[in-house]
């Protein structure tokens, strides 16, 4: 079965500059903007500074801006290229926190930095492929991006964005999603929402060793998945003329090698 989306109007969207007043002559970094949009704040970091350079301009721009928000709201942080460990995420989301903001979203081009925002429970968007939806018209695509591979826990909230295959060691929560452009494979127990081939790649798969999600897309096709078997075996969910199909890995893997044999 299929399902139409249909795409939200944005609402206009207010930008914050870096211009706070520095004492003592610092200078003032460009490229550090704060813009509003639809209940959320999007932190745009420049990518040219060293952490140890930008890190008191980012202080000097929250205590600059603070008067501008008056509510608590989740931020989005886009870094580009530039790459976050750990401990510099745990920095930016405690310099937020002290500053009425909840770091929630880590959107990034480098691998390295989404694993670790998604190991310290953020969620991640690898990539600019956007949330449900996004499709190419030329045929089935086929993603040319490294997979997205993590080894941790998914919890509830939690979302991963990436423009190929994404592969979770661990589980997947309630409440949790996967968008991939590519297959999705979860060694463990996927509970939440994965959307396998989001950019239209009919051929992707979705493979778990426990499939109880509240939700699966492949493309456009949509589906419930029925009551897990019990005990539980590893199942693949691929799309198929009729809608999402889910087949025991063991058989589906052996279909497969066969209508691939010469």
């Amino acid at each position: 079965m299929s399902e139409a989306e249909s795409t939200p109007v944005a609402e206009p969207t207010e930008s914050i500059e870096a211009t706070p007043e520095v004492e003592h002559g610092a200078p003032i970094v460009s490229g550090i903007v704060l813009e509003h949009c639809a209940g959320r704040y999007r932190l745009t970091l420049p990518t040219d500074l060293d952490w140890i350079d930008l890190w008191p301009q980012l202080q000097l721009y929250f205590v600059g801006q603070e008067h501008l928000w008056s509510e608590t709201l989740p931020v989005d942080c886009a870094c580009g290229q530039r790459l976050l460990d750990q401990s510099q995420i745990q920095q930016l989301a405690e310099a937020l926190s002290e500053h009425q903001l909840r770091l929630d979203k880590i959107i990034t081009e480098r691998r390295q930095t989404a694993i670790a925002a998604a190991t310290l429970g953020y969620s991640v968007q690898q990539g600019e492929l956007p949330p449900l939806l996004a499709k190419e018209t030329n045929g089935d695509p086929i993603a040319t991006a490294n997979p997205l591979y993590l080894k941790t826990t998914l919890r509830s909230g939690m979302e991963i964005h990436h423009e190929a295959s994404v592969v979770i060691v661990g589980d997947v929560h309630a409440g949790a999603s996967i968008i991939a452009a590519g297959d999705i494979i979860v060694w463990g127990r996927l509970r939440g929402v994965a959307h396998a081939g989001a950019k239209g790649n009919l051929g992707a798969r979705i493979m778990t060793l426990e499939m109880a999600a509240t939700q699966l897309r492949i493309a456009d096709f949509v589906a419930r998945t029925p009551a897990p078997p019990n005990p539980p075996y590893p199942e693949v969910a691929y799309a198929t003329e009729q809608g999402i199909q889910i087949a025991p890995a063991l058989s589906w893997g052996r279909v497969f090698a066969l209508s691939e044999a010469p």
